[in-house]
């Protein structure tokens, strides 16, 4: 059973049915329920408030959970005794996600580069930081959720970062990380029995526009990933085995998704998720071969021994958003979707939903992800771009240059 909604939720649930899997959701919010509807059996939180009810009804095999939430609602501790297995770490591992100085701080122990960084508590504090450093900083939330009043704000100078401290919320404090420039990449692990297995390197183009313009998103508009189980690049070795006692302390179990920079030759940890992430999920998994079996291996931390598809070797993700994104503030009207012409690879609707006439229609900003997996770079490129001009709304757009920059691994 996968907890989450949106395009996300579908995409995992269609692949792992595709696998073979019988699959349903736990639909988490109140938006977006209409795309996993369309891969299987949903339920909602408005008729199961508590999704242990339901648990003890449909006796899933393991369960999925999208976002790192679902460890802090009111069912958490009941959900955990119920003994079903969970592909996510429980208990202390989430703070490798959740709580930023705590990453930090483990960064430190175990002797793994990480930018210069400061937990603060006001937009004064931040400042007179910025000011006494001369340096440049990344504005992040200190403790990640979706629900966090701060997006990160990725200032390049001095007067960028005072001046998005004038108007950042700091209710939840602030984390000043330093910027350490643009070449950025990902690599993804699962952590099973004790054992750290790779599986893929990644990049993430979170920018809102085309030339790696505009805003970061909270979720990329595009996205690469290459099958790497030998660890090409080095990211795994660097970044994630030297935590590998602190994994076995507490008994670690899932994703590990570390997002770094190379910075005066050296690769440092920006930040690590334990999940596969929303644009990775869909990626990753028609690469490997018996991906259900795989995960629910994990989820109960059996020995595992990941195999991957020889002629999947990358992946392309494409979204398509409407106007105005990600300012969710724009006024956004309703407009009409449809398909042009059958896709020839994977799809999945995320702000969509039908009308009583069968039409799509959108209900936000975030229209569609298209994921294009095959034996090269360029074929798995030609072929998302393909398929996402098939996708017809109005004052919609998507970025026209996914693989032009940032890759191979280093680049800018």
């Amino acid at each position: 059973m996968v907890f989450g909604v949106g395009a996300y939720a579908q995409g995992l649930m269609q692949l792992l049915q595709g696998d073979g899997a019988e699959v349903s959701a736990y639909l988490t919010r109140s938006d977006r329920h209409y795309p996993p509807t369309l891969s299987g059996t949903t339920y909602s939180k408005e008729q199961y408030p508590n999704p242990c009810e339901l648990l003890e009804i449909n006796k899933p095999d393991f369960i999925v959970p999208m976002s790192i939430d679902w460890h802090t609602q009111e069912w958490t501790t009941e959900l955990i005794k119920m003994d079903i297995p969970v592909f996510s770490p429980v208990g202390k591992g989430i703070q490798l996600e959740s709580n930023r100085e705590f990453s930090h701080e483990l960064c430190n122990k175990y002797g793994i580069a990480f930018p210069a960084s400061y937990m603060v508590h006001t937009a004064q504090e931040a400042e007179d930081i910025v000011k006494s450093t001369s340096v440049a900083y990344v504005i992040k939330n200190p403790l990640c959720s979706p629900s966090s009043p701060v997006q990160a704000m990725i200032c390049e100078t001095v007067e960028d970062t005072l001046d998005c401290l004038k108007t950042v919320d700091c209710s939840e404090g602030l984390f000043l990380q330093e910027y350490v420039g643009k070449r950025e990449v990902g690599h993804v692990v699962f952590v099973s029995d004790g054992e750290i297995h790779s599986l893929i390197t990644n990049q993430e183009y979170k920018r809102a526009f085309s030339g790696d313009m505009g805003v970061t998103t909270s979720i990329p508009l595009g996205g690469l990933a290459e099958q790497d189980p030998d660890d090409k690049y080095g990211l795994a070795k660097e970044l994630i085995h030297p935590l590998l006692p602190w994994l076995k302390e507490v008994g670690f179990k899932g994703a590990i998704q570390v997002t770094a920079a190379l910075h005066k030759g050296k690769w440092h940890v920006l930040e690590y998720n334990v999940r596969i992430g929303a644009t990775c999920t869909a990626m990753l998994l028609p690469m490997l071969i018996n991906p259900t079996e795989l995960m629910y291996n994990v989820a109960r931390s059996k020995p595992i021994a990941p195999q991957f598809h020889k002629n999947m070797k990358f992946s392309c993700s494409l979204a398509l958003v409407g106007y105005g994104y990600p300012y969710v503030s724009v006024a956004n009207q309703s407009y009409h979707v449809k398909l042009k012409e059958k896709v020839d690879c994977d799809m999945w609707w995320d702000y969509v939903a039908e009308d009583q006439q069968g039409c799509l229609h959108t209900t936000g900003q975030r229209i569609a992800d298209i994921v294009a997996t095959e034996n090269t770079l360029d074929a798995a490129i030609i072929k998302a771009y393909k398929n996402i001009r098939k996708i017809q709304c109005y004052s919609s757009y998507y970025r026209t240059d996914i693989g032009q920059s940032k890759w191979p691994p280093g680049e800018e």
